[in-house]
């Protein structure tokens, strides 16, 4: 009888050692960040609650239950902090405070509570590369050389001389120094001139930073998207550059990006802040241009960030097919590569800085608008990664196309057009290609009905309203069940439910196929094979694999025939056995 249980034992302790050497999704490193689909809110065009025609906080609390039946389980809001709005709050005045547009912090701090209470996360915007020029440290700054807040922006004497020349992104081939009378010194902005940068070399600065992340931190926010942060370390030297430079954004990231002492900074905030709130999700906008750089912002064992979100997914140019889809799909592989076993990526394809994705990764013809949202959806949503999904997108709405300058908000839109008008460049040429590329284009009101404005507001709207909103809109979507909304519910149920779209491995199939981007996701036995069609012309996928006995899970075509022969814009998600 001992032996006889002694023989029970081991065979326990065996089965528990192969158990223990199988990952399961228990023994995952599971995080809340991970599993997430995060939905991105562009506040001034959102919802308006008071008919200024502005989005507010007070829109945004009463679409949460709208929020909420779409699947997604955390918010990353563009900045509501206080600001002259010059760069449409990307220049902060004050970051303890609410703009006036969007209401006060008491509604701020009704949204956050009723948010949670639907377990949706907040995820807030860190603009912390520069300030807004009308923010008391500045004001403070340009009083004299000599004032306590002057070492928080770089100032350039002029008795030395002009600074060396660095380009502004904002002001096309205007120098990134502006001269300051009051004090006889130049302060530099990579930005617009309304957005001086700060000073990262200064530790009292850092801290006024770290301060000020703890303030939202203990509000109960879930985390923060850190903009443009790969630009905070600089060479307060700043040495000459190259004489064959030019101004262009590939030289001013090469040039300005991942200064000597960035991580050493970001990790001196993981320390200082981060640390203290384990749970809390923090995004590396802009993580390098390899997977490698990438990679040093979220390897863990470097404590520094835990999502890096890259923009090589977007800068494909005017559309995808012109940069070659199977290029796009290397570079998704050589990131899963570098990311396999550690790290964590975002997956997107729009945000507030591009136009919208059904134009230039699908098609917003009326044949193939609601095809190709459906399939640029399906491929977000079952990619390894975290989903970064644009508010908008979900009802397939597309670039609105401007036809005149004065119908632009955007300072970067409008630069560039008057440095044009000034050297006498091609205007119409210009307009013409904004109306593929400029990011007004995703900023115009969401259309949530058929009335005037598209019930965004009852007042003149902030930005035309797309005159499609009659047809595309989320009333109308909401109760028509093949609709690009109600596709998008599909699958973010999909995802929750299945933990191989989380966590499962990912590997390309017939990866120099120029039409097709298909790929495996398996984990612990289960298999799912997913297909899309970023063309809009039949074509053909060259697979081994077996579709026979293959369970057909979802599609966005209503009629399916089960083989490798796709229809355009076709995605299919099927499960292997």
């Amino acid at each position: 009888m001992k032996r006889f249980f002694l023989n029970i034992v081991f065979l326990i302790l065996a089965i528990n050692s192969v158990k223990s050497q199988t990952k399961t999704p228990d023994n995952l490193d599971k995080k809340w960040w991970k599993e997430a689909v995060v939905y991105q809110i562009y506040p001034r065009s959102f919802k308006d609650s008071n008919g200024d025609g502005i989005g507010d906080l007070k829109g945004i609390i009463s679409k949460l239950d709208y929020l909420k039946s779409t699947g997604i389980t955390a918010v990353w809001l563009n900045p509501i902090y206080e600001s002259p709005n010059d760069d449409n709050g990307y220049d902060i005045s004050n970051y303890r405070e609410i703009m006036k547009d969007f209401g006060t912090m008491a509604d701020f701090d009704l949204l956050l509570k009723e948010m949670h209470k639907r377990n949706i996360k907040l995820i807030m915007d860190l603009v912390v590369n520069h300030s807004s020029d009308e923010n008391k440290w500045f004001q403070e700054s340009r009083k004299s050389r000599t004032n306590k807040y002057r070492d928080y922006y770089y100032w350039w004497p002029a008795e030395k001389g002009t600074p060396p020349y660095r380009w502004s992104f904002f002001d096309v081939n205007s120098n990134a120094w502006k001269y300051d009378q009051q004090t006889n010194s130049y302060y530099l902005h990579y930005f617009s001139q309304k957005q001086p940068d700060l000073n990262w070399n200064n530790p009292k600065l850092r801290e006024e930073i770290y301060s000020m992340m703890k303030f939202w931190l203990d509000k109960g926010i879930d985390g923060f998207r850190m903009d443009a942060f790969q630009f905070i370390s600089k060479d307060p030297t700043f040495p000459e550059l190259p004489k064959e430079t030019t101004s262009n954004s590939q030289n001013m990231i090469k040039y300005y990006m991942h200064g000597a002492h960035l991580h050493e900074y970001i990790q001196e905030m993981n320390r200082e802040v981060l640390s203290k709130y384990p749970n809390a999700m923090t995004v590396a906008e802009g993580a390098g241009d390899s997977a490698q750089e990438a990679m040093n912002f979220v390897d863990p064992a470097r404590k520094e960030l835990n999502i890096a979100y890259h923009f090589e997914s977007v800068d494909v140019g005017k559309n995808i097919l012109d940069y070659g889809l199977v290029k796009y799909k290397k570079m998704f592989e050589d990131y899963d590569t570098e990311f396999k076993d550690k790290g964590w990526l975002a997956i997107f394809l729009a945000n507030h800085d591009q136009p919208r994705m059904v134009n230039k990764f699908g098609s917003d013809t009326p044949e193939f608008r609601e095809l190709s949202s459906k399939m640029l959806s399906t491929f977000i949503l079952t990619m390894r990664g975290t989903p970064f999904y644009y508010n908008g997108d979900e009802l397939g709405m597309n670039n609105i196309k401007f036809d005149k300058i004065e119908d632009y908000n955007d300072v970067d839109t409008k630069n560039k057009y008057e440095h044009l008008k000034e050297t006498g460049g091609d205007l119409k040429a210009f307009l013409e290609g904004q109306k593929q590329t400029s990011r007004e284009n995703s900023r115009t009101p969401f259309q949530w009905n058929d009335t005037k404005n598209a019930g965004f507001t009852t007042g003149k709207p902030w930005l035309k309203v797309n005159p499609n909103y009659v047809s595309i809109n989320e009333a109308a979507e909401n109760k028509d069940p093949n609709s690009v909304l109600n596709y998008f519910r599909k699958l973010t149920k999909l995802r929750k439910e299945n933990p191989v779209l989380v966590y499962g491995k990912f590997d390309l199939v017939d990866a120099e196929n120029p039409d097709i981007f298909a790929y495996t996701r398996e984990l612990n036995g289960e298999k799912l094979l997913i297909i899309l069609n970023f063309t809009g012309k039949n074509t053909t996928l060259k697979s081994d694999l077996d579709l026979k006995k293959a369970e057909l899970i979802l599609s966005n075509y209503k009629e399916i025939t089960q083989d490798f022969n796709l229809k355009p814009y076709e995605s299919v998600i099927y499960k292997l056995k």
